[in-house]
């Protein structure tokens, strides 16, 4: 019953739309700063490195994760010095207009889980709380914004190919 309301009513749709640009204020100004002011992760991973996240008998919680960053981050610096911004400005911006919303709201959860993997608490929990209620409404979330024409666009358009690519199969 909920769900159906978080899916389908249009007074839910005004409140996603408030909870959606909250989030989408909060990721654009974090993204754009860090593109403006420069932004190096490298002390941020490093830290994330020499102090994991423990556990109370004092063995690391995600030694898999604490490895991706050892081993595949910090070597590849310069990639998430150019994704972490771009991509925070981009989930923010996405969720302002409404635009391909689940989307980026899906990837704002991605990088949510990133940051509280790493050690930062910060307000990641009620980031990825919020973020669940907008990624849980879906098409709702952007009901109020540019999905509203985007969304029946990429539904018509996908399916003219898919229509195309079974007219194929069958000759």
């Amino acid at each position: 019953m909920f769900n159906k309301f978080l899916r389908e009513n249009k007074i839910s749709a005004a409140i996603l739309t408030v909870i959606r640009l909250y989030l989408g204020y909060a990721w654009f100004t974090a993204g754009f700063h860090k593109i403006t002011g420069g932004f190096d992760a490298s002390g941020f991973l490093k830290n994330a490195v020499a102090n994991p996240v423990k556990g109370p008998d004092g063995s690391v919680v995600y030694g898999w994760y604490v490895n991706f960053l050892e081993s595949f981050a910090l070597p590849n610096i310069d990639v998430f010095n150019f994704i972490v911004p771009w991509g925070e400005t981009l989930i923010g911006l996405g969720l302002l207009l409404g635009c391909l919303t689940t989307t980026a709201m899906f990837f704002g959860l991605v990088m949510n889980f990133s940051f509280f993997l790493a050690g930062t608490v910060s307000h990641n929990p009620t980031d990825i709380f919020l973020g669940f209620i907008i990624l849980t409404a879906g098409y709702n979330a952007g009901r109020y914004g540019l999905d509203r024409w985007v969304v029946p666009f990429i539904r018509k358009t996908a399916k003219t190919y898919i229509g195309k690519d079974k007219a194929k199969v069958a000759a």
